[in-house]
């Protein structure tokens, strides 16, 4: 059981790293974001329907879960959209330092969900890195449009994220990914269509567009989110909520040496990301500590 939570959590880290590397493509396709979204989301549902198809997995799911499905889909939709619109506006760095402040919401909310009390030291590690992301605020007030898409992102992460953990106990995780794209897909074809977009230009992309398009989709999004949810079996959602908090730091470094130009943040931004990184490592080792007198 220790080895399986051990593999499960070392394959978080990697696809955390996968996930840091989301928000570089997401910089560098040249498209709108509502666009973006519905790309990868069509995309990757194919990739996953082959994939089920493959492994001659079963489609079928009870129709109250379903519906849950559909809802799910809806947010992961709404934070994706919200997520690449942050990185337009603003840039990576600051995009993803927002995300920071899962965890801080997944300890508030977890409680609601799971029927839990509140771990204080959960609450006091949040507030730490609420004054880490004060610190850099203070200094790239510019952005904070960009602040305000990436907070409603991860706040709409938190909420998908405690609503999968229920939903993995019973089903496939590559089976419930798939409906919760279909269902993303859906709504915003049902936007577009109010909007009149789906013409010829709409699907006339370069072929840059479209290579990051079918990496984004395929290992960013298709293995990466599924993966993801399977992790979930084994490890609490806090627990995927904080070590996200590193999607900051895979980021932000790519970011930096990838990007250039205006991913070069000022010097209390990085302090403030540091400030960040350093409360993540203490309230893991902090949450063994407690873990390990409960079962002495």
């Amino acid at each position: 059981m220790r080895n399986d939570n051990l593999k499960s959590y070392l394959n978080l880290h990697l696809i955390v790293f996968i996930w840091g590397f989301t928000a570089i493509l997401g910089a560098l396709i040249t498209i709108d974001a509502e666009n973006l979204v519905w790309f990868r989301m069509l995309l990757a549902g194919i990739f996953l329907g082959g994939f089920i198809a493959f492994k001659k997995q079963s489609f079928q799911v009870p129709i109250k879960e379903f519906f849950k499905l559909i809802f799910v889909g809806l947010l992961i939709a709404l934070h994706w959209i919200f997520f690449f619109k942050a990185i337009h506006v603003s840039n990576v760095s600051i995009t993803l330092s927002i995300f920071s402040l899962g965890a801080f919401f997944a300890s508030l909310l977890e409680p609601l969900f799971y029927g839990r009390k509140v771990l204080w030291y959960e609450v006091f590690f949040g507030l730490i890195i609420i004054a880490g992301l004060g610190l850099i605020l203070q200094v790239e007030i510019k952005y904070l449009q960009g602040v305000y898409f990436a907070l409603a992102s991860i706040i709409l992460g938190v909420l998908f994220t405690l609503m999968n953990g229920k939903l993995i106990a019973d089903h496939e995780p590559s089976v419930i990914t798939f409906y919760e794209f279909g269902a993303g897909v859906f709504f915003i074809t049902i936007y577009f269509l109010f909007q009149g977009k789906f013409t010829a230009d709409f699907f006339t992309m370069s072929l840059n567009n479209w290579v990051l398009l079918l990496i984004l989709s395929s290992i960013c999004t298709a293995y990466a989110f599924t993966a993801s949810v399977k992790v979930m079996q084994r490890l609490t959602p806090y627990t995927v909520m904080l070590t996200t908090n590193l999607e900051p730091v895979y980021g932000i470094v790519l970011a930096y040496f990838i990007l250039g130009g205006k991913e070069k943040m000022s010097v209390e931004f990085y302090i403030g990301a540091v400030i960040i990184i350093i409360t993540v490592i203490l309230n893991g080792v902090f949450k063994h500590y407690q873990n390990k007198k409960q079962n002495l």
